[in-house]
């Protein structure tokens, strides 16, 4: 079976058996079929004038987007339809959009290997290994492959709270969240790619600081605040003779605390002097940051992180902080907001036309206290329902990680 694709959406691990469209200008024979290895592969063919490949689907280590599969699905009659409860009424309440179980199942499994292999890995540096470049890699290809396939489940992911384990979570979480946004602008297959591992990367050096300042609840002192501040070159240094590493993944890393008006660090630059793949890692490194829970801190809801992005116009890039709110909606996938009547749901999915009415599942009667028969409704076809506000989870006595695991494998 096989699946045309865009250039920017070939990833490592996809096994190309053609190429499909070709640039005007462009004179290229593709010489054999094969794997994609890695993006210099995919560059490569961009600068070829590659358009569009054709992706044998069976042969492919990671899978291809669900929008570009063949319809291998039967014919079925109306009277079928209605019999099994499949007529477009039916279809229009249970959203193609709404990951089900087990696709979540099955992301939520991915997510925690990967998880445990960045903790792994960080907990060997910490022992005074090397870094082990190849395996962060290894786990950035198989996260932009995952978001890929469903960004919705894997957005929904970076609402799990650990707070033992803040470090390398914030190295998954800003990974997803920064292939989310780059995928949304647009950018090339390669461009993504190192977005993505420099996202990964950007905080490796706090594992060079001292671990009681990382985990100290009260504020830090001048000089516990500069010692904290020197992972940006610990980070640096940690990876910049590494086979594999841009200069782009190095702007993105040194330069992701630096800010607009040059009140960051560690060089005080101004706007002039910072790229656009800064600003976007300095948005994501904040919003991620805000939105996890952190030693004795509870985490911000996303609306409220939203807020304090565009509200700090002064040093973060505001057409940047627009678009990324446009790309994860007005309310995230995984928050929960409070309806009209009186019910709390779990935003699944967000409504590009219209951000303010997402998909929500009902779980819970909020004016009586208890939980409900879970159902799932598109608020942009609903006249009558709307949100009234986003919820705090811990004002209901609710545990969101598990919340979000019960409720989505289900």
């Amino acid at each position: 079976m096989h699946a045309t694709i865009p250039i920017n959406e070939l990833v490592p691990g996809m096994f190309v058996d053609s190429v499909h469209k070709l640039r005007s200008d462009a004179d290229l024979k593709l010489k054999s079929r094969g794997m994609v290895r890695n993006s210099a592969i995919i560059a490569k063919l961009e600068a070829d004038g590659v358009l569009e490949l054709n992706i044998d689907i069976q042969q492919s280590q990671v899978p291809v987007p669900a929008h570009y599969l063949p319809d291998t699905t039967p014919a079925r009659s109306s009277t079928e339809q209605i019999k099994e409860g499949e007529g477009e009424a039916a279809l229009s309440q249970v959203p193609t959009s709404v990951p089900t179980a087990e696709v979540f199942a099955a992301a939520l499994n991915q997510f925690e290997v990967q998880n445990k292999k960045l903790q792994i890995l960080y907990g060997n540096i910490l022992g005074g290994e090397a870094l082990q470049l190849h395996l962060v890699n290894d786990i950035s290809q198989e996260i932009i492959a995952s978001v890929t396939q469903n960004s919705n489940v894997m957005a929904i992911l970076t609402r799990l709270k650990d707070k033992r384990g803040f470090n390398w979570r914030h190295m998954i979480n800003c990974t997803i969240l920064m292939t989310i946004f780059a995928k949304y602008l647009g950018l090339k297959a390669h461009v993504v790619t190192q977005m993505a591992m420099a996202a990964m990367l950007h905080d490796i050096g706090k594992s060079k600081v001292t671990q009681s300042i990382l985990e100290k609840a009260t504020p830090f002192t001048e000089l516990e605040r500069r010692h904290w501040q020197k992972h940006v070159a610990y980070s640096v240094a940690m990876v910049k003779e590494e086979k594999g590493i841009t200069p782009l993944i190095i702007d993105m890393i040194v330069n992701h605390h630096e800010r607009l008006d040059g009140s960051g660090f560690p060089r005080g630059l101004n706007a002039e002097k910072l790229s656009k793949a800064a600003r976007v890692m300095a948005i994501v490194d904040e919003y991620a940051t805000l939105t996890a829970a952190q030693g004795n801190e509870e985490p911000l809801e996303p609306v409220h992180a939203l807020r304090i992005l565009l509200a700090n116009k002064d040093k973060f890039d505001e057409v940047l902080v627009h678009k990324f709110i446009r790309c994860i909606g007005i309310h995230p996938v995984g928050t929960i907001v409070k309806l009209t009547n009186d019910r709390l749901g779990l935003v699944m999915a967000g409504n590009k036309e219209n951000p303010k009415a997402p998909i929500v599942r009902v779980f819970y009667n909020a004016k009586h206290m208890h939980h409900v028969t879970m159902k799932d409704v598109d608020l942009n076809d609903s006249d009558d329902i709307k949100i009234i506000a986003n919820v705090k989870p811990l004002d209901y006595q609710i545990n969101l990680s598990r919340l979000l695991q019960e409720n989505l494998l289900v």
